[in-house]
């Protein structure tokens, strides 16, 4: 290359970059996916005063799937957030877990929940329910639908970061949170691994009974053997949530991601023989708009602690930051927690200087003690999560052993300790625009 050449191409780099630093607008914090963990981040950042702004690649809230389990520290994120009181009146607690071997068709334990506080009893809801209930305490301005990042670049002699979206918009902002779901644009900017397939995969759907079916309302009922994992759960007098999780390799099922109907008559032939028949009726009442199939997709435990969860005012939360498989439920709970956690080390960081804005010393600050108080607690869920799975869904003698003599009697046991937590409450740190 020429050296005239060579010129011309700095030049038109140090250009770009001053076009960069004069154009585009400013926003101080901005959180990139409008999901369950960027919507609660948002909500838990105004509750303080703050005024992030939430871009979403898609052009309206992304409500499809069928439910989601909350347990008691969802709830208490969600009473932090001021949600919760929205959604428990319409959804029973469920206080009883019932496993059946498929092989010998017995019940082979049953677990209470009561241990857990009415208040905060773990509960089933309508994905879409949480999310509208999320996106409601948020004015009109606050997400921006269509709006898809593209890259992240650092500005010279700044602590702003300039985001490029895919339809040519830059925003400049001092804070920025990746709550972008399991193929995080943040996280790569980050340099943390790419999630990881389990060698399993999901099928989700809702259930709908016109006249009602009949089944106990406040328990769980689950369905293990053949390399599956299955259950339902009713979510009110009509309708029941239902799941499956199987081996698979990675894009193994892909020609039928796209086409529920396909997905449902699959599942039928697979389990309409071996399976009890109320489970049977369960996927041919299924309703279609809410029918999924989907890899599971986690991170390696070890990534939270030798990757970057935070780098100077980046970090990410949520699927962003520890996808993991559903076995334990704490995929979207763990995410409401980052909200509350995230925000509230901000906060505190904030009330702590008694400033108003912050600075690259003071996001910076903020953000790594967020990563340190978020490694532990989701490398924990993520690996008794694949504990959990690998366990619930093998049928060899020894497996068996360890699960009906080690899971049931033992570790099922401590789950209530696991769930129970509180990740804290929300700083006042008074009016900023």
């Amino acid at each position: 290359m020429s050296e005239k050449k060579a010129e011309k191409q700095t030049l038109e780099r140090d250009l770009d970059v001053q076009r960069e630093m004069m154009e585009g607008e400013y926003q101080e914090i901005v959180i990139v996916g409008g999901g369950i963990a960027g919507l609660a981040t948002s909500i838990a950042l105004r509750r303080m005063g703050l005024q992030p702004l939430v871009l979403e690649g898609s052009k309206e809230l992304r409500v499809t799937g069928a439910a989601i389990s909350l347990a008691p520290n969802a709830w208490r994120a969600l009473e932090t957030l001021g949600v919760a009181h929205k959604l428990t009146p319409f959804y029973a607690p469920l206080n009883t877990m019932v496993f059946t071997d498929l092989s010998s068709g017995k019940t082979i334990s049953t677990n209470s929940l009561l241990n857990i506080s009415d208040d905060l009893s773990l509960r089933s809801v309508h994905r879409k329910a949480l999310l509208e209930a999320l996106a409601e305490e948020l004015p009109p301005t606050a997400i921006r639908f269509g709006s898809k990042l593209s890259s992240i670049k650092n500005l010279p002699d700044s602590s702003l970061l300039a985001l490029h979206l895919e339809d040519g918009t830059v925003i400049k902002t001092k804070v920025l949170i990746g709550c972008d779901g399991v193929r995080s644009v943040v996280a790569q900017w980050l340099g943390l691994l790419q999630p990881v397939h389990s060698g399993r995969s999901a099928v989700r759907a809702i259930a709908v009974f016109p006249n009602g079916h009949g089944f106990t309302k406040n328990e769980v009922y689950q369905v293990l053997g053949e390399g599956t994992r299955s259950g339902f759960i009713p979510l009110n007098d009509k309708e029941v949530y239902w799941f499956m999780t199987y081996k698979s390799h990675l894009d193994q099922d892909a020609d039928l991601w796209k086409h529920p109907e396909l997905i449902r008559d699959t599942v039928l032939q697979r389990i309409e023989k071996a399976f009890p028949a109320k489970f049977v009726e369960v996927v041919r009442k299924s309703d279609l708009e809410t029918t999924s199939l989907a890899p599971l997709i986690f991170r390696y435990p070890w990534d939270l602690f030798f990757g970057h969860v935070s780098k100077g005012n980046v970090t990410v939360a949520g699927d962003a930051m520890h996808p993991m498989t559903p076995d334990l439920g704490q995929g979207g709970c763990s995410a409401l927690e980052d909200a509350v956690v995230l925000a509230r080390n901000l906060g505190e960081t904030l009330q702590k200087d008694g400033r108003t804005e912050f600075d690259e010393k003071s996001a910076e600050e903020a953000l790594k003690k967020y990563a340190k108080e978020r490694r532990m607690r989701t490398a924990g869920l993520i690996t008794g999560s694949l504990l959990s799975g690998w366990l619930q869904g093998e049928t060899g003698w020894l497996v068996k052993m360890i699960r009906n003599t080690i899971l049931y009697r033992y570790l099922f046991s401590k789950l209530p300790q696991v769930v129970d937590y509180d990740c804290g409450k929300l700083p006042v740190i008074g009016s900023h625009s």
